[in-house]
């Protein structure tokens, strides 16, 4: 028997340990591309679900399904229907049992991120599941009454598909509004009615919006704005001019036929549920009002702070915004002469054109370029039957899949000149919700990212940022004064920056007071006469729009005090590295996100390693 040499028993004993090693790396090898692949199959599966369920929200999302696997869907709204919810509800518990049973470690970086918002975010639907009857779909403020017309009136022409399944959807109004009804009826047999007076606002913008006097004119913006996406079509050769007209008798027909009547159903059935015992209160007043309010605040906002927190931080901010403008009004005693004069200097640019490409150059230093190509902006007037239903200005999101042409909204009834369409403008555009969005979109679609993360909305990343940089632009304006000589007039600008924010700030806490606390009436008109406020109309309706709109204000000012928050955290943590560039870098690269996974996210960030892009 032939004896192993020492130099082939070591072979053997390192051939015996590789394999070990070899087999072992396979094991973990699989593991982590089963859980990548079973993650793939899941946020696969949920995108696509979630589009084909909404072809609503599909359209605004994608500008072509089916490149990203979903060519065969029907044109569906969304009904309400209780058996479908709890349906809904099983299948969040079942999606988040899936994803808990993944290891994130075992996932790329992106997906591991996304894994970890899919979990919060389904975690707090499911919180917010447990109080059926408490959310408000026809708010007189912003409800689907009013929404609907205009999300259908934008809706984008970009081939005949498009025109069809705009019909098809049209045509399902009737059956879409009965079951928003048929929810308010289950509301009210719960005990949780809106008061009679909201919902007779409710009731006359079901009477306003759609008529059969402007549908018989032909001059009702549905019609109207149909007839110009077609007109589109024709003249890009897409449609024929002959399909145009019979597009145009279907619109007409419908419009006539469902969604008029529709309207008035809806608005006949909200007369049957007026109730005059019920008055106007916040959240606090129901039961269980104050745990809905918390979960509110998370899916709103983003923001993972107690309440008790989140009064603290406003109060301070407060109390901030007010000394600003005590200490500017001291030291510049002209800007109030100048706000008195009955004929201040006119604002350097009066073209919102003019504007845009300001905004655009003075940002270059603090913030990205887009990745890609120039994104052109289109800045539009709103349709005068639209005006009394819009917002004074908004960014029409584009899809994830075609962000070369954009469009921004004007509501020239809402929306002054000068200074306040400046700040508008940034807001919506540069550098707030269309420099925003397209710059997520493209790094998302360059870089891989899977289109489930589009199933996400994050409130407070998104406004909060708008606000952020709107706060920018009052430096911008107020830069852009000096160097037209207008001290007074960007002294005042300034002064406007921290107005507003102390409004915003006012607003919030008004928000937590009334849904939080359970402050009446005579309470918010007490602080609203100390701020300035007397005229009782005005404190009226500021009531009861913060009732109608539950965590709004603080959408917008929470999340930019948590821009704030995440900011100061980023300069102790790069300490001399930490410039305005790279935090916003940070921003927009991380993508939409509540407040706490951002946090995560900026702590795991490396400031010295030589690769680190932030």
């Amino acid at each position: 028997m032939k004896k192993h040499s020492p130099f082939s028993f070591r072979q053997m004993l390192f051939g015996i340990v590789f394999l070990l090693a070899f087999s072992g790396m396979v094991i973990f090898l699989f593991s982590y591309g089963r859980d990548e692949k079973r993650f793939t199959n899941l946020t696969a599966e949920l995108f696509a679900g979630e589009m084909r369920s909404n072809t609503l929200s599909m359209h605004y999302t994608l500008a072509n399904p089916a490149d990203f696997g979903i060519g065969d869907y029907e044109p569906v709204l969304s009904c309400y229907d209780a058996g479908r919810t709890l349906r809904s509800q099983a299948e969040t518990e079942n999606t988040l049992a899936a994803l808990k049973a993944l290891n994130p470690d075992k996932l790329s970086g992106s997906d591991a991120y996304l894994w970890r918002l899919l979990i919060r975010t389904l975690e707090n639907s499911l919180a917010l599941s447990s109080f059926p009857y408490y959310g408000e779909p026809l708010s007189p403020a912003s409800g689907t009454q009013s929404n609907l017309p205009i999300l259908l009136a934008e809706y984008p022409f970009r081939s005949r598909r498009d025109v069809e399944d705009y019909l098809s959807l049209l045509n399902q109004t009737d059956d879409y509004f009965a079951s928003l009804l048929t929810y308010e009826q289950e509301k009210a047999a719960a005990g949780f009615i809106m008061p009679a007076s909201f919902l007779k606002e409710v009731r006359e913008q079901c009477d306003t919006i759609v008529t059969k006097e402007a549908l018989e004119d032909g001059t009702h913006f549905l019609q109207t704005t149909f007839q110009e996406r077609l007109d589109s079509l024709v003249s890009e050769k897409i449609i024929t001019a002959e399909e145009a007209v019979a597009y145009t008798s279907q619109n007409q027909r419908l419009l006539k036929t469902v969604l008029l009547p529709a309207y008035i159903a809806l608005g006949d059935g909200l007369l049957l549920l007026e109730d005059d015992s019920v008055l106007p209160a916040g959240l606090a007043a129901l039961p269980e009002g104050r745990a809905y309010y918390e979960q509110l605040l998370i899916s709103e906002t983003g923001s993972y702070r107690p309440v008790t927190e989140i009064r603290e931080m406003l109060a301070e901010q407060f109390s901030k915004e007010y000394g600003e403008i005590r200490k500017l009004a001291e030291n510049h005693p002209e800007i109030v002469e100048y706000i008195a004069k009955s004929t201040a200097e006119p604002f350097p640019y009066k073209d919102a054109s003019q504007m845009l490409y300001d905004l655009q150059n003075r940002m270059k230093d603090e913030f990205p370029d887009l990745p890609g190509t120039v994104a052109s902006i289109a800045v539009k007037a709103v349709s005068d039957s639209l005006e009394p239903y819009c917002a004074p200005a908004f960014y029409l999101t584009a899809p994830l899949d075609d962000t070369d042409s954009n469009s921004i909204y004007i509501n020239r009834s809402k929306t002054p000149d000068g200074l306040e369409l400046y700040t508008t403008l940034a807001h919506e555009g540069y550098p707030g919700h269309l420099y925003q969005t397209v710059y997520h979109n493209r790094s998302a679609l360059a870089s891989g990212e899977r289109p489930a993360r589009e199933l996400l909305w994050y409130g407070g990343y998104q406004e909060g940022w708008a606000v952020y940089v709107e706060f920018h632009a009052y430096d911008y304006a107020a830069e852009l004064l000096s160097e037209h000589g207008q001290e007074a007039a960007a002294l005042t600008a300034q002064l406007e920056a921290h107005n507003r924010s102390l409004q915003l700030c006012l607003y919030s806490l008004i928000d937590v007071m009334i849904h939080y606390d359970n402050a009446s009436f005579e309470q918010i008109t007490e602080l609203l006469q100390k701020c300035g406020i007397r005229n009782i109309d005005a404190a009226t309706s500021i009531y009861h729009y913060i009732i109608q709109n539950p965590c709004n204000y603080l959408k917008y000012y929470l999340g930019y005090l948590e821009i704030l928050s995440l900011r100061e955290e980023a300069r102790k943590l790069w300490d001399t590295d930490y410039t305005d560039y790279r935090f916003h870098l940070f921003y927009l690269d991380s993508g939409p996100s509540d407040f706490l996974s951002l946090e995560e996210q900026l702590a795991a960030c490396d400031p010295t390693a030589d690769n680190s892009r932030y």
